[in-house]
């Protein structure tokens, strides 16, 4: 049965875990700085425990107060790669709609593309440039 990434505090836990090996504190730390508030213990230490059990996390023990430190195995990088690709899916979901695709070039805009009247016909462009360039 795979893991289930079902919140953003799930999800920014194996990020973070991506980048390196953390202990828990640094965890909660890192996530309320990225999340805007403090995630509790209750919600990473369990969830960092079921990724030990999956195989995705070993942890170890270090330091005086044997602090455990949690790293992503093998597995669990290729779990956080297929989490990424999950997530890329629902942004470009997301995003395809609003983007423009220009006339001249063929490269995609998200915002602020260059829209110019020619023969009586709109086009979108990314820049003034590839307008100039699709007129001559």
């Amino acid at each position: 049965m795979e893991l289930k990434i079902t919140n953003l505090v799930k999800f920014y836990t194996i990020l973070l875990l991506s980048d390196g090996p953390k202990h828990g504190y640094e965890i909660i730390m890192h996530l309320g700085h990225k999340l805007g508030k403090k995630a509790s213990p209750g919600q990473i230490y369990p969830f960092l425990q079921k990724l030990q059990s999956s195989g995705y996390v070993a942890v170890k023990s270090t330091g005086l107060k044997d602090k455990k430190v949690y790293a992503l195995t093998n597995e669990g990088k290729k779990f956080v790669k297929k989490m990424l690709l999950k997530f890329e899916d629902l942004v470009d979901i997301a995003i395809e709609p609003r983007l423009t695709t220009c006339a001249h070039c063929g490269c995609k805009v998200y915002e602020g593309a260059h829209e110019e009247r020619i023969k009586g016909k709109t086009f979108m462009f990314c820049c003034c440039h590839c307008a100039r360039s699709f007129k001559e």
